[in-house]
């Protein structure tokens, strides 16, 4: 139920223009006015904000904002705001003297990051429609068309708003920095690359938290790279982009002037390591030696590669141990794993992620030894697709008993049967931070059904509706209805290394 304030607030935003206002009540207006989709009081509220600082984390919660027209309008809206503030300060006169005193608005900073930039939050990263980082994008190249404007035409404002100015005037930073993370893919590339470096010393400045970039070029990449303010950058996601072992080894030494640089993904990269050549062994071991510069890197994402047989080649040069590594499909064999589990620091890994391998081809002991090795520390284990049928299951289970601290396992994909999922269950019911298994529709759930003269499995909808009634029995009657046990692969995010 809302709260008597947050009523009033929506009286007050149903009728624009608005009067004046004191400035606490700004927060729940924005609130009210965000989730109600009025757009344009939200635009208003920014042109007038008065705190240095707009979190939209902090201002709407974090919760997932809905993708729907009125949210993306709001979204414009808070955009188009902050663009009518800058607009607005640049036609006053005495321009450099109203940063400091502004009779406008007191914001300075526009934090923007934690938002899908995406309509859809579980749209793949390819079909992705970078909608804030192209809005943010388009209005950064705006204001720096404005600056030249207004200083063609004799404005005082000055030609460095990036705040390291030693004028004795200079109080503070000039223009508006927003903090956001970028999403960059064909399309949206030439754009954002044209506001990060017109933007750099301009009255809207982009701070990237977390850069996404997906089927472009390591060239490209590197010119984002070099583009970027050095502050806040903390994670890097290369999706998509064709670098190959080369491209990498392109792209890994610009990655030294992040000093919170801790995530690192390159994700259907297609980089190859099985058969080394004289010339690739050279490039392999100049990408261990980038990698281990880099000291503060603690997640590494390197899905759907090949690296059989060599992932100690890559991995050897680390300086400080992982606490996140996502090898999803990258065809790994059982020696890679015995480097993991032997001289990989295991003891520090949080979250590992070793889906699609078929583990019944000498993979179930190191994989044991593995999860044996990181069991002190492990939060998140995804073991999906990974051909484990009730034998695997049952050597796998004393092992994954003592991942005491687990919270997320995957098990979909796999061919278990409805009794070994419940013996799963009623065994990891002693784990006490276990929050979300994902388990495979039972084997015993299905069906064969005559299509096309093709007989096909299918699921039977009445036997799984009896197995899901009998799991979710089983909790209550543990008293253990905190635990999600669901077949359903959709609606349930894993844990980001940021939230461990």
């Amino acid at each position: 139920m809302d709260s008597l304030l947050f009523l009033c607030a929506r009286r007050v935003v149903d009728h624009r223009p608005l009067p004046a206002l004191p400035a606490h009540l700004y927060p729940v207006l924005f609130q009210v006015a965000f989730l109600d989709g009025r757009a344009r009081v939200v635009r208003d509220l920014v042109t007038t904000w008065p705190f240095p600082v707009l979190n939209f984390q902090r201002l709407l919660g974090h919760r997932e904002l809905l993708w729907d027209f009125p949210c993306m309008l709001c979204i414009k809206a808070v955009i188009k705001g902050v663009v009518v503030l800058l607009r607005q300060e640049l036609e006053e006169p005495g321009g450099h003297s109203r940063w400091v005193y502004s009779l406008f608005s007191s914001l300075r900073m526009l934090d923007m990051t934690g938002l899908s930039d995406s309509v859809s939050g579980d749209t793949a990263a390819g079909s992705t429609v970078p909608f804030i980082s192209e809005a943010l994008a388009k209005a950064c190249v705006e204001v720096s068309k404005l600056q030249q404007e207004f200083q063609r035409h004799g404005s005082k404002w000055p030609k460095d708003c990036s705040g390291d100015s030693t004028s004795a005037t200079a109080l503070e930073p000039l223009g508006v920095d927003v903090h956001t993370d970028l999403f960059v893919k064909r399309t949206s590339y030439g754009i954002l690359c044209h506001a990060l470096q017109t933007g750099a010393t301009g009255p809207l400045r982009l701070k990237c938290r977390e850069l996404q970039a997906a089927a472009i070029s390591a060239s490209e990449i590197v010119t984002l790279l070099e583009s970027l303010h050095p502050s806040r950058l903390r994670r890097v996601d290369l999706v998509l982009n064709n670098l190959g072992l080369a491209g990498l080894s392109v792209i890994l030494p610009h990655f030294s002037r992040f000093p919170e640089l801790r995530s690192l993904k390159f994700r259907y990269s297609k980089v190859d390591v099985r058969h080394l050549t004289p010339e690739s062994a050279v490039t392999i071991r100049c990408v261990a030696q980038q990698l281990g510069m880099l000291p503060s890197l603690r997640e590494l994402n390197m899905g759907c590669n090949w690296l059989s047989g060599n992932l100690h080649q890559i991995l050897c040069d680390f300086q400080a141990p992982l606490e996140s590594l996502e090898l999803p499909s990258c065809s790994l064999l059982p020696t890679d794993l015995t480097f993991l589990s032997q001289r990989f620091h295991p003891a520090a890994l949080r979250k590992l992620d070793l889906s699609g391998h078929n583990i019944s081809q000498g993979l179930l002991e190191p994989l044991r030894l593995l999860l044996e090795e990181t069991s002190a520390s492990l939060l998140q284990l995804d073991l999906t697709s990974c051909h484990m049928a009730d034998s695997h299951l049952a050597v796998l289970l004393p092992t994954l008993l003592r991942c005491s601290h687990l919270r997320f396992l995957r098990l979909h994909g796999n061919p278990l049967s409805t009794a070994a999922i419940k013996d799963v269950l009623q065994k990891t019911l002693e784990l006490p931070d276990l929050h979300l298994v994902v388990y495979p529709v039972p084997e015993d759930c299905y069906k064969l059904e005559l299509w096309y003269s093709n007989l096909i499995a299918v699921e039977d909808e009445k036997l799984l509706a009896v197995t899901t009634a009998e799991i979710s029995q089983l909790l209550e009657n543990s008293g253990r209805t905190d635990v999600i046990w669901t077949s359903s692969i959709f609606g349930h995010r894993d844990l980001d290394y940021f939230s461990l």
